[in-house]
């Protein structure tokens, strides 16, 4: 007599290959809103469960690579749904063909955790699947493949145990743990011979994290720095937006201020060819009292093509500090293979003509000693920059951003929670300055310093930002954590050819 019980009715349901797909993508996408905007970033924890119970019950290793392919693409596309106004269809071919990178990942999730896994099996997954999880989430970071935008550590900004974790191994051993939490839970549900494994695998973790908290180090206090951020807001044009911002500083005028940072693109050009918009500019940095640094988007006068460089402007105009951007916003700055993608530019906002990349890293020193290292827009994502930055001795990061292209989108929120993460990776406060907001600023533990400038607000605000001596174990160390994990994944792999040649003998 068949069955007809609502499990096995489900059961049946799912059973078929295109509800499978379906659901792959839905189950990927599932620990989006841990990021900002929602920022549920307890759902990081658990949100990779049902995606990986329902890879480790795949019929074939076919289907579980392609049940890996098809959540990862789903997971990309959420999180970076607000590049839809501008990429429009070719958002969905990135998210496909980025997703692919998890097609290894669900083949090995159903070989590990697949059937009834004993303890050795599931103790071998606590360690082998947040490992490739990591060597996705590297490969993806490469620039040309759209940077580190997404990676799971990254949605746990605000909170301070994990931010603890990232001044020791970066947002990579926040990544690690992550996963390996939602891989224990998923086999403490489906492994009942091996739960003592996953339990071990989970209270791991915990463990982990209290002994990070306990005894990993800390900054030390090293005094103040009074730092004032310019938002101009939504403004049509070059012209206009820097006569909003020229008004909104000179009412700084008075308040000691020690620098004013204004957003990306925050002057429509080059100084070399304007000589009244560098008078202006120093004129302003003698008003306020404090070296300014603005950014130039311009062709320049000195060289061909466009650039995005951060220039640190005194009383006598430019002071000679200037970083030109290394990294590039795929289609938004450049268009990748241009000869073969441009079509891109006809239906989205792609960049017309590719900007001009800088060559090398730049850290500023102002009139009082202090030295800063500047980063332009989504170089605040990549964790190697600011750690470079740090070790070649800046004592303040700025990031100058504009996200004004996606204002009402989770954007903006995404892009300044990442100061808090640089921020506690390198023990140095974070500045991240936006023509429209998202304005904030960090401290060198990561916690919020200030008011955050949201989206609506018009002002140039005042930050008494602390400052910090000492060099964290991430800036001292490195990337650790992706050499060890991919250090497991070659090992996992000798073994598994090891086993397979044995297996063809036999």
């Amino acid at each position: 007599m068949a069955d007809k019980s609502p499990a096995a009715r489900g059961g049946r349901f799912f059973a078929a290959p295109w509800r499978r797909s379906v659901l792959a993508a839905v189950l990927g996408a599932l620990p989006a809103p841990a990021f900002p905007e929602p920022s549920w970033w307890w759902l990081a924890y658990i949100g990779l469960v049902p995606w990986l119970l329902l890879v480790r019950s795949a019929p074939t290793n076919r289907r579980a690579a392609l049940e890996g392919w098809l959540g990862g693409a789903g997971f990309l596309l959420v999180v970076h749904h607000w590049l839809l106004p501008s990429l429009h269809v070719f958002i969905l071919v990135l998210a496909a063909l980025l997703g692919l990178l998890w097609a290894p990942w669900g083949l090995v999730v159903r070989r590990l955790l697949g059937g009834s896994p004993g303890p050795g099996r599931v103790a071998v997954a606590l360690v082998v699947v947040p490992s490739l999880w990591l060597a996705i989430e590297l490969v993806r970071s490469w620039e040309y493949l759209g940077g580190p935008w997404g990676l799971l550590g990254a949605s746990q900004w605000q909170v301070a145990p994990a931010l603890r974790l990232a001044s020791v191994g970066g947002v990579w051993l926040v990544s690690f743990l992550l996963v390996a939490v939602n891989t224990a839970l998923a086999a403490l549900v489906s492994a009942p011979r091996a739960r003592i494994a996953a339990l071990a695998g989970l209270s791991g973790c915990v463990l982990a994290g209290a002994g990070v908290w306990w005894w990993a180090p800390l900054p030390r206090p090293a005094g103040t720095v009074r730092v004032a951020l310019v938002q101009p807001g939504v403004v049509d044009g070059a012209g206009p937006r820097f006569d909003l911002e020229e008004r909104l500083t000179r009412q700084l005028a008075g308040q000691r201020v020690d620098l004013v940072v204004w957003g990306e693109s925050s002057v429509g050009a080059d100084l070399g060819d304007r000589r009244d918009l560098r008078d202006r500019l120093a004129a302003l940095s003698r008003t306020v009292g404090a070296d300014a640094l603005v950014n130039v988007d311009a062709r320049r006068s000195d060289r061909p093509g466009i650039f995005k460089s951060s220039e640190l402007i005194g009383p006598n105009g430019p002071t000679g500090d200037r970083y030109d951007k290394m990294r590039l916003v795929p289609f938004g700055e450049y268009v990748p293979a241009r000869s073969v993608l441009g079509w891109a530019t006809s239906v989205g906002k792609a960049a017309q003509e590719d900007r001009m990349r800088g060559t090398g890293q730049v850290v500023m020193r102002l009139p009082d000693g202090l030295r800063v290292g500047p980063l332009v827009c989504f170089e605040s994502a990549f964790p190697d920059m600011s750690r470079h930055l740090a070790a070649e001795g800046a004592q303040l990061l700025v990031a100058q951003s504009a996200t004004s292209t996606f204002q009402h989108s989770w954007a903006p929120a995404q892009h300044a929670s990442l100061a808090a993460l640089r921020a506690a990776e390198t023990w140095r406060p974070m500045v991240h300055a936006t023509l429209t907001g998202v304005s904030t600023v960090a401290d060198a533990r990561g916690r919020t310093v200030g008011r955050r400038l949201g989206t609506d607000a018009r002002t140039a605000a005042v930050y008494q930002v602390p400052l910090a001596r000492g060099t964290s174990p991430y800036v001292r160390f490195g990337d650790w954590v992706v050499y060890a994990s991919l250090a497991v994944l070659a090992g996992y792999a000798v073994v598994e050819v090891v086993r397979g040649v044995r297996g063809r003998r036999m």
